[in-house]
């Protein structure tokens, strides 16, 4: 006697999984509109990882000995920062081996005097500590031969406080204040963001250029054009689009997306930017999409393409002629585009794509690998910055 397969049970069991996982999605969507949970899902602040970390001794986590000095940044709204002064190599090698613990902090101006120096804003949870955050470090000030001030934001690693995303925007001023304090010329300052940092280095930059400062230039590794539109296009495990189920619902997407109390919106700010500019992205980001990178982009070169008129009825009353004439529009304003453009291919590597507006060079890298984390740290990517920004042209 054959025994058949109990299908009504396996499908019994399959809608109670589907059930139990309906019921956690719906949890965790009424939980990301209280402005609290909201707050420490987009920061993540309290993953304070390394766990126990030594800020005051670098060397721990890897960074040379004496090379690094361990600072604190004052607020212009009291709060303290902690952060990391980290020396050129060029600067580093100068000193004698091994150097004393203080020697990094001393030799901070003639650092910042005569080197360049990156700024650097990290993404979301975790502090300068990180292991991923301390290899970029070593390439910045190696193949970039540049000091490096990485900062932690209020409510981050040692330094206290909550974050906002207006606290933010005062941490990264503070920083840059710091550095032109300790003698540093701002067009030996060059911006640099990841992630989450992307958007406050974002601000930091179109502060600076509407108050007329010139500085280097701003990159930006793994961006986001607003939370808005990450929160569109975001997979759970590069999977599964976590707006899905909402969408599905007329109208619903919008509502749910008014209770956002962040907006780190740097699409509709980027183009205020009058300064050389880099956005870099890995195609294999699970986190953020690279068409995120390409929104910005695209934004930047907006204002050199000539613009797309369509009649105002709707497509279906449209004449041969008004078709005729929309095709035409589309077609010189792709024409222009590419004449715009120079593209690089970088076999086994990735696409650059160039062009200048405002007088200055905007880039587009876009990698074959890297990920979210460690794009950065690739060094194809950090000579892409080196030849943007750092070669003796760019040098005093």
């Amino acid at each position: 006697m054959s025994i058949q397969p109990d299908n009504d049970g396996l499908f019994a069991r399959l809608r109670r999984v589907f059930a139990v996982l309906g019921f956690l999605y719906l949890g965790a969507v009424i939980l990301l509109a209280v402005p609290w949970v909201q707050s420490h899902v987009v920061y993540m602040n309290a993953l304070k990882l390394p766990w126990n970390a030594h800020f005051d001794a670098p060397e721990r986590h890897g960074l040379a000995p004496g090379k690094t000095a361990n600072i604190k940044i004052q607020t212009a709204d009291n709060h303290t920062l902690g952060a990391w002064f980290i020396l050129s190599d060029t600067i580093y090698h100068n000193l004698s081996f091994p150097p004393p613990p203080s020697a990094a902090e001393l030799h901070i101006s003639e650092a910042v005097a005569q080197r360049p120096t990156v700024l650097f804003f990290h993404g979301n949870a975790a502090t300068r500590a990180l292991s991923m955050r301390v290899r970029l470090y070593s390439g910045f000030t190696s193949r970039l031969d540049a000091n490096v001030l990485a900062i932690d934001y209020r409510g981050f690693g040692d330094s206290p406080g909550t974050p906002t995303e207006d606290g933010l925007s005062l941490d990264a001023r503070a920083a840059w204040d710091w550095l032109i304090a300790q003698g540093a010329s701002p067009q030996d300052v060059l911006i640099v963001g990841h992630s989450l940092g992307t958007a406050v280095a974002s601000g930091l930059s179109v502060g600076l250029s509407e108050d007329g400062v010139k500085f280097r230039g701003t990159v930006l590794m793994s961006p986001f054009s607003s939370l808005y539109t990450l929160i569109d296009t975001y997979n759970i495990f590069g999977v599964f689009p976590v707006m899905l189920p909402i969408n599905m619902i007329p109208r619903a997407a919008g509502i749910y997306k008014s209770f956002l109390v962040h907006k780190f919106d740097t699409l509709s700010a980027i183009s205020k930017l009058k300064v050389p500019i880099l956005i870099l992205h890995a195609e294999d980001d699970w986190d953020i999409s690279h068409t995120h990178s390409d929104a910005l982009f695209d934004a930047l070169l907006e204002p050199y393409l000539p613009p797309v008129y369509s009649p105002s009825t709707s497509q279906e009353s449209w004449s041969t002629q008004q078709w005729s004439e929309y095709h035409a529009q589309l077609i010189t304003r792709r024409e222009t585009r590419e004449s715009l453009l120079t593209r690089t291919v970088i076999p086994n590597f990735g696409l650059m794509d160039q062009f200048d507006g405002f007088g200055e060079r905007i880039t587009l890298l876009k990698t074959s690998t890297g990920s979210h984390n460690e794009v950065g740290t690739l060094e194809g990517v950090q000579e892409v910055i080196r030849v943007t920004f750092f070669t003796p042209e760019n040098l005093r």
